[in-house]
């Protein structure tokens, strides 16, 4: 580590087209990326984490920007994670080579992966969302748990199901445990953020169904006809649900019965039911090999 590299400030991002080899948490860039596990300093900066050498190349390969690369010493001489370098220093990013407590102080974790990006945050307009044929989204109230977030993301992802509009205060779907949750589909599952006001304008103009989730809905969601139209899966918060003006926008009110003594279904599990529903006849099997 070179006495320059020590006193680099700034953004968190390396100089362009350096790779650098890091081995003090004290170093600069080393502090600069700790502190992305913090929304304020994402949200600065417009960037996120993604751990895992298939994550990374799964967003390279789907168009995501780059902005570092830091992978550990355990990952040098990997084949694949020099092709990731190769790649990032060639998008204008940058590599930084680390000790394992490093990596493990940016991620967090005590047996991190041994590759990490740092990506530009990416997030649609809604008045870019112009759902028609059989298109799916799925509209979030004020979800408040990033393992739940994350989970309805790779499962939107499963579904085939075109994009998420996330309403209100919800959880940053760019949090280190939201992301984690994804599996590497929050590159591959378009974003919008949305007050509630906003969605509720955008809804007059939408042409489809919107089907929502509440304990007064008297529909079983079994019965409700999807096919042939764009469908909007609205889902309110863990706690309250679904308020009123929102619940109000719904073509339909459903609800999944059950059995047992719990009253309620996690958020993600009812939003996955909901989905899974709404895109059976989307979803065929290939029973054919």
């Amino acid at each position: 580590m070179t006495k320059q590299d020590d006193h680099h400030r700034g953004s968190g991002i390396a100089r362009p087209g350096k790779v650098k080899e890091v081995t003090s948490l004290t170093n600069p860039i080393v502090k600069d990326l700790r502190s992305l596990a913090l929304k304020k300093f994402r949200d600065q900066q417009g960037v996120f984490l993604a751990e895992g050498l298939k994550l990374v190349i799964d967003a390279l390969d789907l168009g995501w920007t780059i902005k570092t690369l830091v992978y550990s010493k355990a990952g040098k001489g990997n084949s694949l994670v020099e092709q990731v370098a190769a790649r990032t220093v060639a998008k204008g990013g940058d590599v930084l080579e680390v000790n394992e407590k490093i990596i493990s102080a940016i991620t967090r974790r005590d047996n991190p992966q041994m590759v990490v990006g740092v990506f530009q945050q990416n997030l649609q307009a809604l008045s870019d969302i112009r759902p028609q044929g059989n298109d799916v989204f799925i509209a979030l109230d004020r979800v408040r748990d990033p393992g739940n977030l994350g989970t309805i993301i790779r499962t939107a992802d499963a579904a085939g199901a075109k994009g998420i509009i996330l309403i209100g205060d919800t959880t940053d779907p760019f949090s280190l445990e939201t992301v984690r949750a994804t599996m590497g589909s929050v590159f591959a599952v378009p974003l919008v953020r949305a007050t509630e006001a906003e969605f509720l304008s955008w809804r007059k103009s939408f042409t489809g169904l919107i089907v929502g989730t509440h304990l007064k809905g008297s529909v079983d969601y079994r019965t409700i006809p999807y096919a042939n139209k764009p469908v909007v899966l609205l889902m309110g918060n863990e706690q309250q649900g679904l308020p009123d003006q929102l619940a109000s926008s719904c073509d339909r009110l459903a609800r999944i019965p059950q059995q047992g003594r719990a009253d309620s279904l996690n958020l993600a599990i009812a939003t996955g039911v909901m989905l899974f529903e709404i895109r059976r006849d989307a979803l065929k099997l290939d029973t054919t090999n």
